[in-house]
């Protein structure tokens, strides 16, 4: 247990911080479940509306350092590739 002053200001913001990237990372999990869920059924309109939220999430998601801005841009290039290969 921290006893200085600035250490237990720092876990408080740590835990604030936490909290904020688990819920960044499930949102984008699922976003992505529900476009390879349209994928599957065919339903390409859908998926690419989804897609361009999709995109703006993991760009929120790596400027925000939450995810590394290079698996942002490999996620992004492999759900276009899966959309355009269904299509």
């Amino acid at each position: 247990m921290p006893r200085r002053r600035t250490s237990i200001k720092t876990n408080r913001a740590d835990k604030k911080k936490h909290l904020r990237n688990v819920t960044i990372k499930q949102e984008i999990k699922k976003s992505i479940k529900k476009f390879q869920a349209l994928l599957s059924a065919k339903n390409i309109d859908e998926a690419k509306k989804l897609l361009h939220k999709l995109f703006s999430q993991l760009d929120k998601a790596a400027k925000k350092r939450v995810i590394h801005p290079r698996t942002s841009s490999r996620k992004k290039s492999r759900f276009m590739h899966k959309l355009l290969k269904s299509a």
